[in-house]
């Protein structure tokens, strides 16, 4: 992964306790696209069968929204920012079996207080 805004300056929030903005950089986003192999939805199915958590389908999501995340962190450094507000995550339906991670938020540059 490449250098990126430190995970602790990403929030769900719209501030950063003990920080204030000096600066708004705009709209930054990472979007995945992933597909299931045919392969996984096999093991899945079967997984379905015994009940519980399907950790196939379980460990790719988690993967594909890290992934978007870090873009997202990424496309704020080249902004500019050390900070990322308001952080939401979003999931949409390609096609059949193909979909489309993003995780969007607000690029700033922020200063300590006092």
């Amino acid at each position: 992964m490449n250098v990126s805004v430190n995970a602790g300056m990403v929030t769900t929030a719209f501030e950063l306790p003990g920080y204030h903005v000096v600066k708004t950089l705009g709209l930054v986003r990472g979007i995945r696209v992933r597909s299931r192999s045919i392969l996984g939805t096999i093991g899945a199915s079967l997984q379905t069968i015994v009940g519980g958590n399907i950790t196939l389908f379980e460990t790719m999501c988690e993967q594909t929204r890290e992934q978007a995340l870090d873009l997202m962190m990424e496309h704020a450094l080249e902004r500019g920012a050390n900070a990322v507000i308001g952080v939401r995550y979003d999931a949409t339906d390609v096609m059949q079996g193909v979909t489309e991670v993003i995780a969007y938020g607000t690029a700033v540059q922020v200063e300590r207080m006092g």
